[in-house]
C-alpha cells in the first residue's frame, strides 16, 4: 500500500471542523476497553492497524483507513500485531 500524505489528512480534518488533530502511537496489541469521549473523534490509520469495536459490530482498520467516533458512542479498540500509529481528529 502506498505511503499515506499525513499533511493533506491533517487538512482534511481541520477542513472538516476538527478543532484538535494529533498523531497517537500504541504497542503491539495494545488495548482500550469500553470507554466514551466527549467530543466526536475521527482516527485515521496512518501505520499499522485497529480493531474497533462499536454498537455490537467489530471491524478492523488498516492503513489509510478512517473510523468515526461519535461523541459519548460506547466503544473498545485492540492494536494490532505490530501496534499503530494513527491520526486523531477532534471536534
Amino acid at each position: 500500500m502506498a505511503a499515506v500524505n499525513e499533511d493533506a489528512l491533517r487538512e482534511t480534518l481541520r477542513s472538516e471542523g476538527f478543532r484538535r488533530v494529533y498523531v497517537w502511537q500504541d504497542g503491539p496489541s495494545a488495548y482500550y476497553p469500553e470507554h466514551t469521549h466527549p467530543t466526536e473523534t475521527a482516527h485515521i490509520v496512518l501505520d499499522g492497524e485497529m480493531t474497533l469495536m462499536m454498537d455490537g459490530a467489530m471491524r478492523t482498520y488498516k492503513t489509510g483507513e478512517r473510523c468515526d467516533v461519535p461523541a459519548g458512542a460506547e466503544h473498545c479498540a485492540r492494536m494490532g500485531a505490530q501496534g499503530c500509529r494513527y491520526l486523531i481528529g477532534e471536534r
